[in-house]
């Protein structure tokens, strides 16, 4: 039987999300149900919420929890109630062209979770299943891909970090651009995001690691997350400073964290030849980029999209997870402020005026 929790629902874009208390279903085959304990604030949830990808509204947004398994349906294996568990928006079949090839974030397959949303209002009518996720909600249901167990030693509002921002500037250092110890990186926009591609490139060996932002307080945080150099392009020329740091050659690798045309635009200046732009954040609907072609060629660069960091969660989470056990990881300190459900438009509102590297709504 459908169970009643509480949501903050999404009715109208660019407006405050509303606390309402909506039903939701219990697990099908293949499916799980999670009591929420923390979900972070990721600028995917406020894009979707100002109305910057469009899509159908009511919607339950949040995608970046953690958890506890409350009841599995039929056939989950590896999963059981009471287990401690980061919840992704990644859903994976495991045996399409794509997931066979190692790429999950691109599964093809139909699940029925996307067919039928497991959220409705008390009278019945459907919400939309936010994200493939939507955890802005003391529960959730998910498919059973989208769950990975953790150790239950591990806070849950840094657990949460995992799902998204965390494997997502990560990974697309070492999963998508796999970058080669002694390489040069740039990075550009220094939230949780692009902290997290600062901390890749540090795991994965970068010589330099160049973080761009023009926040000065983002770019503190950066050096404490392991850039080099911290460059705010209102305090002098970005390029020229990395041009000299790089013999005047430019680095290999800008990772580019903010979905702003600015930013993408400007990647190319940065770069050296054979050098790579990994776009990793994403710009509202119908936002166009400009480069080079014939530079482009010449020079023999690349531009390379990076989905989730090209995360396989079930081998990256754990491994991320023992990188924190070690010391080797930042998590708790990506935290920058805790709400309660009740508080999440001033949770949104923070992360909009560029307040916080990651937000929380704890339950």
């Amino acid at each position: 039987m459908p169970e009643t929790i509480r949501a903050a629902v999404c009715r109208d874009f660019n407006a405050p999300l509303s606390i309402e208390s909506v039903t939701l279903a219990d697990p099908g085959p293949g499916e799980v149900k999670v009591a929420v304990k923390a979900c972070a604030i990721c600028h995917s949830d406020v894009i979707f919420a100002e109305g910057g990808w469009g899509g159908e509204l009511p919607m339950v947004l949040g995608h970046e929890a953690a958890g506890v398994v409350e009841t599995v349906g039929a056939g989950v294996k590896g999963v059981q109630p009471g287990d401690h568990a980061v919840v992704t928006l990644i859903r994976s079949c495991g045996q399409c062209p794509y997931c066979a090839g190692g790429d999950q974030v691109l599964c093809e397959e139909v699940f029925p979770l996307d067919r039928r949303s497991p959220i409705a209002t008390q009278g019945g009518a459907p919400l939309v299943h936010g994200l493939r996720t939507g955890a802005f909600a003391e529960k959730v249901v998910v498919e059973k891909s989208q769950i990975v167990v953790i150790p239950k030693d591990i806070a849950f509002d840094a657990a949460s970090l995992l799902a998204c921002g965390v494997i997502t500037g990560f990974g697309a250092v070492t999963n998508t651009a796999r970058i080669p110890a002694g390489a040069n990186v740039a990075v550009i926009g220094c939230g949780g995001v692009g902290l997290n591609a600062v901390q890749g490139a540090l795991a994965a060996g970068a010589r330099i690691i160049a973080a761009i932002d023009l926040a000065d307080d983002k770019l503190d945080a950066a050096k404490r997350f392991g850039a080099t150099l911290a460059l705010n392009p209102a305090h002098g020329d970005v390029r020229d400073i990395l041009m000299t740091a790089t013999g005047g050659r430019g680095v290999d690798y800008v990772f580019v964290t903010v979905g702003a045309k600015s930013a993408i635009d400007g990647a190319s200046q940065y770069i050296t030849k054979n050098g790579s732009i990994v776009i990793v954040g994403m710009p509202p609907s119908g936002v166009m980029g400009e480069f080079d072609p014939g530079l482009l060629a010449a020079w023999n660069q690349r531009i390379i999209g990076s989905k989730m960091g090209s995360a396989r969660v079930s081998r990256d989470i754990p491994y991320l997870v023992s990188l924190y056990k070690a010391g080797r990881l930042k998590l708790d300190e990506l935290v920058t402020g805790r709400f309660a459900l009740d508080d999440i438009n001033a949770a949104i509102e923070s992360t909009k005026r560029g307040e916080a590297l990651r937000n929380v709504v704890v339950f």
